[in-house]
């Protein structure tokens, strides 16, 4: 084929050399039962090579209840670390070089005020923000699609996405404002056509939110991002990360008007897939998750996740996160993969898989677009339908066994192994709620609720909300209390389908 890398639409990758300059950064998820854990274990990986971090947050966190809620209870420290306040986050990124170290938070509805955590932790502690590197996911749509983890309703969570946005471009020049993510879609069942589609779709909006507010897509363009699942069908997922690169080129330029190159690139991060991990044979996921990173490399990835071989079973081992960061070390350093830009250019198989699911997936996009976008696809259910039925046909085709699942419904063990799993330490959970408790007992609240009134008084304005919430943050307010003052005015989305 006659385009190169580096040459618009990026089919072949965004630089012209690729990993031959630069390898993908190799991050690896990461969020335990208290920050110190968490601390101890993003410690780990940096000594074993690791050259990113990305953050998992507990449920509650996410969702914006502090760990002392009634409605945090059963769920704190479950499947990531409970962040309340600026006391956790200071102990998560202790002794961290934050000016070197690129820090990737899986969080979106309560993205911002995590955000304003990071950027008051890294202030503290006399880093430039203007230093500062990494990604805040920010992307609230698919959590209305797939995930389930918003506070607030459409219109007012995208308020939210579009300040961030606006406040990264003024102050934090290198950091990705938002991941637009079709990781989670495609977990919840969707065909790698429709994770394309939707997370596209999903990109619209954003795009479209933000030059509405009046923003320059050339120049916020450059720092966004996209977080793509690495599924089981390698070609097929070498030739979706492609075609995912030529559709953003083309929706940026075509439909927003954008000539800077930078602002035209599809840059994403890629973690293989959860929901294809198999509790029983434990081992066989090594394999698959091998197969899958060999795909995202082998795609153009500019960040890469490995899921842990017993992560359907439990919060992963340090022996087995290691393993699967040598996944990773082993494919950049001994392959010899990363010495081609896109090597798979020109074979049949994957021009025609390309061409296929960009094409899938603007047929999808188009009836997006006749729906009147993301939003009313999402409140009408038509997004959400989509991906059920696609789940569906998948399931029926393992149960009848027209597709094969290695140990699951073919080449069972009768007798499955004894195996040595991590668990919630249940202390931990009582010391974390307790520390919450003592650290609003010894701030100024008196500060606190006065810095909550005037973020509640923002809320109610047009003001860009970051600013306020910094000084919330500074002020010790918790991640709770700023969710609350938000719910008081933006109410809560109680999805009618």
């Amino acid at each position: 084929m006659s385009e190169k890398a580096g040459q618009f639409p990026f089919t072949r990758g965004i630089y012209p050399e690729m990993y031959k300059k630069k390898l993908w950064t190799m991050r690896q998820y990461a969020g335990f039962t208290t920050a110190e854990e968490s601390n101890k274990r993003f410690q780990y990986l940096l000594d074993h090579g690791v050259t990113g971090l990305s953050v998992a947050f507990d449920l509650p966190t996410q969702i914006g209840y502090d760990s002392d809620s009634s409605m945090a209870e059963g769920e704190v420290g479950k499947v990531g670390v409970p962040v309340t306040s600026r006391r956790e986050i200071g102990l998560l990124f202790d002794d961290i070089p934050l000016d070197k170290v690129t820090v990737s938070m899986t969080i979106n509805a309560t993205a911002a005020t995590l955000l304003a955590l990071y950027i008051v932790t890294a202030e503290d502690r006399g880093f430039p923000l203007v230093k500062l590197r990494g990604t805040i996911q920010n992307d609230i749509l698919k959590e209305f699609i797939a995930r389930g983890t918003y506070i607030y309703p459409p219109e007012h969570s995208i308020r939210l996405v579009t300040d961030v946005f606006e406040f990264c471009s003024t102050h934090i020049p290198n950091w990705n404002s938002i991941s637009i993510s079709g990781y989670h879609i495609r977990e919840a069942g969707s065909t790698a056509a429709q994770e394309l589609a939707f997370t596209m779709a999903d990109g619209i909006t954003y795009v479209q939110a933000a030059v509405d507010r009046g923003l320059d897509a050339n120049k916020f363009g450059k720092r966004l991002s996209f977080f793509f699942n690495a599924h089981n069908d390698f070609l097929t997922e070498i030739a979706k990360f492609r075609a995912a690169r030529r559709l953003w080129a083309t929706i940026m330029k075509e439909r927003f008007g954008v000539t800077d190159e930078k602002a035209l690139h599809c840059r994403f991060h890629v973690q293989t897939g959860g929901s294809t991990l198999t509790a029983q044979q434990i081992e066989n996921n090594v394999v698959r998750t091998t197969i899958q990173a060999m795909s995202a490399v082998l795609g153009g990835t500019q960040s890469l996740h490995t899921n842990s071989k017993d992560e359907a079973l439990s919060l992963p081992s340090d022996e087995n996160v290691r393993l699967a960061l040598r996944t990773q070390q082993i494919i950049a350093y001994e392959s010899g993969i990363p010495n081609h830009p896109d090597p798979l250019a020109g074979s049949y198989v994957i021009e025609e898989l390309t061409e296929k699911l960009e094409s899938e997936a603007q047929l999808l996009i188009q009836e997006i677009d006749n729906l009147g976008g993301a939003v009313k696809a999402i409140e009408a259910g038509w997004i959400q339908n989509q991906i059920a039925q696609s789940a569906y046909d998948y399931q029926q085709k393992v149960d009848s066994k027209e597709q094969i699942i290695v140990g699951v419904n073919r080449f069972q063990e009768d007798t499955p192994k004894e195996l040595d799993l991590q668990s919630i330490d249940k202390n931990s959970v009582k010391e974390q709620i307790k520390s919450v408790k003592k650290f609003k007992q010894e701030r100024d609240n008196g500060q606190v609720k006065n810095h909550l009134t005037k973020l509640e008084t923002g809320a109610r304005k047009n003001d860009n909300l970051l600013p306020l919430i910094i000084k919330c943050v500074k002020n010790d307010c918790t991640i709770g209390e700023i969710a609350d003052t938000l719910r008081s005015v933006f109410g809560e989305y109680n999805p009618s389908i």
